[in-house]
Formats: C-alpha cells, sequence, structure tokens
C-alpha cells in the first residue's frame, strides 16, 4: 500500500530530518520548562522513563543534560534486550504497570512516550498510571489521539476507527506501516490489539491532576499529552 509507505518515511523517527522528529522536538518544550524547574529547585533531575531508549533523549542536546545533572533510569519489560548501565542512563526489566521495585515519589519527573496505548486494556491502562504517579512527582505522558484521522502504528488512514475484523483482514493480507503481514489470524488479531488509542477524555481520567495537552497537525488532534507540574 503505496501511502502506508510514504507515511512511514514521515514518521521516521530515526532520521532527524522527519516530520516526526521535528514534530517530537517541538514536542517536548514543556517538558524541557518541567526539568529546568526540577533543576533550580534540586540542583539537579531524576527521571523514570517507562517504556523508553536512549536514543529518544537524544533529542535534548548533551550539554544541556550535562548542564542539569541529569539522571536517566530506563524502565522496559523483562524479555527487552537492554544495555549495560553507564553515564546518566540506569536500564531497569520490570513491568510498568507495577513498579514495587520504587518508592512513593522517588523520581522528580515520571515520562512516558507512546507507550500507554501499548500496556493492555482498560484495566492495565489504570494500574500504568497509578504506578507512574505513585512513584513520579511531576508527569510527561505523551500518547497518539485517537481522533487523528492516522493510525500511527500502521501508517494507514481510518484504520483505528475500523470494526475489529476489517483491520484483521487488512493485517492478514497487507503489510501496513511498521505492522509487517500477518502469517496467521491468530497474529494479526495481536496486532490490531497491540496499540489502543485514547481520547482526550480517557488521558484525563487515566491522570485526573494532570493538564491535558493536544498536540496538533495541520489543526488536526494528532497526539496528547499530560501534564503534572
Amino acid at each position: 500500500m503505496p501511502i502506508t509507505q510514504a507515511l512511514v518515511k514521515l514518521a521516521d523517527h530515526a532520521s532527524q530530518e522527519s516530520l516526526a522528529s521535528k514534530l517530537r522536538a517541538k514536542r517536548i518544550t514543556p517538558l524541557l520548562n518541567m526539568m529546568e524547574a526540577v533543576s533550580k529547585e534540586y540542583g539537579c533531575i531524576n527521571i523514570i522513563d517507562i517504556g523508553g531508549t536512549e536514543k529518544y533523549w537524544g533529542i535534548v542536546p548533551q550539554q544541556y543534560l550535562d548542564v542539569h545533572n541529569v539522571c536517566i533510569t530506563i524502565v522496559n519489560l523483562p524479555d527487552t534486550v537492554m544495555p549495560q548501565d553507564h553515564g546518566r542512563f540506569k536500564f531497569i526489566a520490570a513491568d510498568g504497570c507495577d513498579l514495587v521495585a520504587f518508592n512513593d515519589k522517588s523520581f522528580h519527573i515520571g515520562h512516558s512516550n507512546s507507550v500507554l496505548e501499548h500496556v493492555g486494556d482498560w484495566e492495565r491502562m489504570v494500574q500504568f498510571a497509578k504506578e507512574l504517579t505513585r512513584v513520579s512527582q511531576k508527569l510527561f505522558v505523551q500518547t497518539p489521539n485517537y481522533w487523528f484521522p492516522i493510525e500511527p502504528h500502521c501508517m494507514t488512514p481510518f484504520f483505528h476507527w475500523f470494526p475489529k475484523p476489517i483491520g484483521i483482514w487488512l493485517v492478514s493480507h497487507f503489510q501496513l506501516g511498521h505492522w509487517g503481514k500477518a502469517t496467521s489470524i491468530d497474529e494479526a488479531v495481536r496486532t490490531v490489539e497491540s496499540a489502543r488509542l485514547l481520547n482526550k477524555e480517557m488521558l484525563q481520567e487515566l491522570f485526573k491532576d494532570a493538564s491535558i495537552l493536544t498536540e496538533r497537525f495541520f489543526c488536526l488532534p494528532k497526539s496528547l499529552i499530560a501534564i503534572k507540574k
């Protein structure tokens, strides 16, 4: 499907020149403001990033991270291959819905980027929000907006608005964006259910004390960001 291939190039976070990378750099302005406030108060910044990568933090200049004495704990599921701890980065194998290894408010900032929609059903999302809120003093949680017409994972217009059986059929017959063509119905169902997009009201329910910002692209609501200062 040529349209999805073109959209994948626009959404290539590996390229600093892609539209997605430029939008992400703009998106983190509120996060940088939050980090500066924390640095001013504490003289350092301790961040927990659920489901993140070290590469993602390349959007913040190294000098900025050095000046503000930033330490980042990256948490990913136990079956994720992770590097050894080094420099400012610490890597922990854990479920973001069960952060029992961390004490209450042990991090200045709780962060996740395009992760919430992958944790599972609503009950899992509730637990994810509770745990991240418990261990963090402040929050920056981004997730794609259900009302944006292009599904961000398969890069197919209106895909997430289709009935599930249609989505399963499409995944069974085509490679869509970042999703390869499924080799079985089981794989197709799991692929379709791997991303559950939220609207603004749902995100506000999960993070009741946060402000919800809407990131727009050509006036369309591309993603949502829960910010608790």
